[in-house]
């Protein structure tokens, strides 16, 4: 562990994250309104969610910015609900998040869980809207890199090889009927069942409610019980179980590319812009993916891991 950065705090009470310290952004009354110039603390705090995919840019995170200059601790927090008020209040500097997912996010917070969605298949649109739903609550969206994790669907590649499918376009024209293994909200998300059935013509007969890409969902397609799965474009273990992934070649899945969110008043500087910018040059869906499976099916650390495909770009030194 890098000298700089005083360890990984799992685990705080809810109060004391939510405890307001230091209001940093504009009052919600006053949207838009920008009050100071931005910040640049030398002591950051980056946040996790808790998962191995939001580890491991964590740890990235913090290693750019150590190198950058600045000292680091992070902050693992599994619930958005309370990881986005601390970073409000300046508890968390910065966070790895996903674009539509966190506009939609934010949107549903400032108007109640009725509310449209924010976020679209279109990254300029999504990204608009994200950071004008940010930026009154103190917020800086910095800019997004190439790396998408969104929903994708998954067939057996058996199967695929049999009936020709390379997009869920194939798969609708065929008029094959498609039990789905998903999440049991699936029959009601515009982005699963209803939106397969509406944009692509998929016959979704039924969604069987096995969970986001679980082993359970992923095994049911393998032998057959199901003909497609829902998980997503950085699942690492498809090989594992002979599936392949449909392209979404009519951009059904809003634009969820990863990007950092930092509280504008400690870290909203040019300094931590331009530190995780860096990584927005090479890292790739692709290469996310392999990471994942190095932390979960290889059992290494998510910091060596981290590590070691930073130091493979030449965006840290080799220790």
């Amino acid at each position: 562990m890098r000298a700089g950065r005083t360890g990984v705090l799992r685990g705080l009470p809810a109060l004391l994250l939510l405890a307001t310290a230091c209001a940093t952004g504009p009052s919600l009354e006053n949207q838009g309104a920008v009050t100071a110039p931005p910040g640049d603390s030398k002591h950051l705090t980056v946040g996790s969610a808790g998962f191995t995919e939001s580890d491991l840019l964590a740890q990235m995170y913090a290693l750019l910015l150590e190198q950058a200059g600045y000292s680091t601790r992070i902050l693992s927090v599994t619930n958005r609900e309370i990881y986005e008020p601390a970073l409000e209040n300046g508890q968390i500097d910065v966070v790895p998040e996903y674009a539509a997912t966190f506009a939609d996010w934010l949107k549903a917070k400032a108007e109640g869980a009725d509310a449209d969605p924010a976020g679209s298949p279109d990254l300029d649109t999504t990204m608009k809207a994200l950071r004008a739903l940010a930026a009154p609550r103190g917020l800086t969206v910095l800019p997004p890199g190439r790396a998408v994790d969104q929903n994708a669907f998954a067939v057996a590649a058996d199967y695929a090889h049999a009936h020709h499918l390379k997009t869920l376009s194939d798969l609708g024209a065929s008029g094959l009927p498609v039990r789905l293994a998903a999440g049991d909200e699936c029959v009601k998300r515009p982005y699963c069942a209803p939106g397969l059935k509406k944009v692509y013509g998929i016959d979704i007969t039924a969604v069987d409610p096995k969970g986001v890409g679980t082993t359970q969902a992923k095994r049911a397609v393998q032998n057959g019980t199901d003909q497609m799965v829902l998980t997503t474009t950085t699942d690492a273990t498809l090989d594992d179980f002979g599936l392949v992934l449909l392209a979404d070649d009519r951009h059904l899945q809003n634009a969820d590319h990863l990007v950092p969110v930092v509280n504008r008043a400690r870290a909203g500087g040019p300094g931590v812009r331009d530190a995780l910018g860096t990584l927005n040059t090479v890292l790739t869906t692709a290469d996310l993916a392999r990471m994942n499976e190095r932390v979960d099916s290889w059992r290494r650390l998510p910091e060596d891991v981290a590590r070691a495909y930073l130091e493979s770009k030449g965006l840290v030194p080799r220790r």
